[in-house]
């Protein structure tokens, strides 16, 4: 059953080495995160599954020690997903796990529990994403969700899509829904505007409301604005 979640956004930015001079930027953002992250080891939960957006076309698990870096964006900087040593098939963590591994090595207070990463398609349809939720929900008595996932990508003319007059009603819904902890509007999400808009969070959130479907969770919005055009979002379940 799920007890909480904490939804981050997953821009590589939000590692100040990454970011380097423009770090500052973020840090509201990131002090959100560690909000969050907090209210995950709050609940105590039996496993934590961190759930974030890929560019494949379906889902894929990577176990706990899964090594990940953020040397595609010109930093020597290495992480790993929870403890352990990880697969020996050379697989890595993509960028939207490897900034929530960041984010779990920088909490302070994170209890000693089984992590699993789920990367997921950005094109997933909507009813695989609800039961990738739900069988994450199932998968132990009681199970955190770290969410990473970013809206669109269209708020301003130096966005990465461009300025689109659709992207600020689409994120404003987002951020209701988020806030709210309500599954329904999550679910209700169109994939089709959320690829157009470039919104790259659409299926991860869409795993978490199959998750928390039943679940009776309360929400709070800790974070929203769209630097660089982007819309991001910290939220905790609980």
């Amino acid at each position: 059953m799920l007890v909480a979640a904490a939804v981050c956004p997953c821009p590589p930015l939000l590692v100040p080495q990454v970011a380097a001079g423009a770090a500052p930027e973020l840090d509201a953002a990131r002090a959100a995160c560690a909000d969050a992250i907090g209210v995950l080891a709050a609940a105590r939960p039996d496993r934590l599954v961190v759930v974030g957006s890929t560019g494949s076309a379906g889902t894929e698990s990577y176990p706990e020690g899964t090594p990940g870096s953020f040397r595609g964006f010109g930093v020597d900087l290495a992480v790993r997903l929870g403890r352990g040593d990880g697969p020996d098939d050379g697989r890595e963590l993509p960028a939207s796990l490897a900034v929530a591994a960041w984010l779990l090595e920088r909490s302070s207070g994170w209890p000693d529990v089984p992590v699993e990463g789920i990367g997921v398609g950005d094109a997933l349809g909507t009813e695989r994403c609800l039961d990738t939720g739900r069988d994450v929900a199932a998968g132990a008595g009681r199970v955190a969700a770290l969410v990473m996932g970013d809206g669109s990508a269209c708020r301003t003319l130096k966005a990465p899509g461009y300025l689109d007059e659709r992207a600020a009603p689409f994120d404003a819904q987002i951020a209701r829904a988020l806030g709210a902890a309500d599954v329904t509007a999550l679910a209700a999400l169109d994939p089709v505007l959320a690829r157009e808009l470039q919104a790259g969070g659409r299926a991860p959130w869409q795993v978490l409301a199959g998750a928390a479907e039943g679940a009776r969770l309360g929400g709070a919005l800790l974070y929203e604005d769209a630097p660089y055009g982007v819309g991001y979002f910290v939220a905790a379940w609980s």
